[in-house]
């Protein structure tokens, strides 16, 4: 099934978004910094994951979505609310969110503010705690790391984020085109969001989750401190671990697409029997 372009207007970008449609359990993906819809083209050709129903949009800034109306639209807690505008836009109550790194830390402020999200795949994403103090702990320090805060890329600059967040010698040009449409003023705007604070304390919302949460990265990713992964007492903890995939870095899912795809088809699954079993229990107590 081909999947429909449509743009949702919210309060703080037009939105484009990518729909597979159909009658299988929905499942958002969310993509990174300097990335777009695009970088889920390997999920949404797959064959097993044509039973769900795929959605994927550019968030403000990004691919086919329109710049924010101001720069407080790049910060953490507004790109949420735009994203939940789009689901409720949509009429979806319930819904399976996959979150690529900068995506990543917007489904967990999504699980914070809304009980629409039934589940949350974090790739790439350390759950840090507040402030400067929770980044150092999550994120791995390197030169190249600056660039996620950097608001103007040279073409050299282009090309050392597209060799971190996909590895070196990448050579499919829509993520470098991706990255240089992308508006540089939401990487400096959102790491400043982080530094101060904005938003929910994203530890302790997936330490105090009651939904299933999986955590999945590459072996080899060079943003997020792995180890730190392993200190989190997350009790929805999808599989009962961290789990890494080998032969990958910052993003599995484009390096490492069949052995990621079939993790997220089970972990959409378990999602589904979870809130059935969730539901069950609520009927029996009333």
């Amino acid at each position: 099934m081909r999947a429909r372009s449509k743009v949702i207007r919210t309060r703080y970008s037009d939105i484009a978004l990518r729909d597979r449609g159909g009658t299988g359990y929905p499942l958002l993906l969310l993509h990174g910094s300097g990335a777009s819809a695009d970088a889920f083209r390997r999920q949404f050709d797959s064959p097993v994951l044509q039973p769900l129903r795929l959605l994927a949009l550019d968030l403000p800034g990004h691919g086919h979505s329109t710049d924010a109306i101001d720069l407080d639209g790049y910060g953490l807690t507004r790109l949420a609310e735009a994203v939940l505008e789009v689901l409720d836009a949509l009429g979806l109550e319930q819904i399976a969110v996959c979150g690529w790194s900068l995506g990543g830390h917007v489904a967990i402020e999504m699980m914070a503010r809304s009980s629409a999200v039934s589940g949350a795949m974090l790739v790439g994403t350390p759950p840090v705690g507040k402030g400067p103090l929770g980044l150092m702990r999550g994120f791995r320090a390197s030169w190249d790391m600056l660039l996620a805060s950097k608001p103007e890329f040279t073409p050299r600059d282009a090309k050392r984020f597209l060799a971190m967040c996909y590895g070196e010698g990448e050579t499919d040009e829509l993520p470098l085109q991706a990255i240089q449409r992308a508006d540089g003023r939401l990487r400096q705007c959102f790491i400043r969001s982080m530094m101060r604070g904005d938003g929910a304390d994203q530890k302790r919302v997936v330490e105090s989750a009651d939904v299933p949460v999986a955590l999945v990265n590459g072996a080899d990713d060079p943003v997020v401190k792995l180890p730190y992964l392993d200190t989190l007492a997350i009790p929805q903890l999808w599989m009962g671990r961290s789990i890494t995939i080998p032969e990958a870095g910052h993003s599995p899912f484009w390096s490492q697409a069949d052995h990621f795809n079939r993790l997220l088809v089970r972990f959409v699954a378990d999602v589904q029997a979870h809130q059935l079993a969730e539901g069950l229990r609520r009927a029996r107590q009333a």
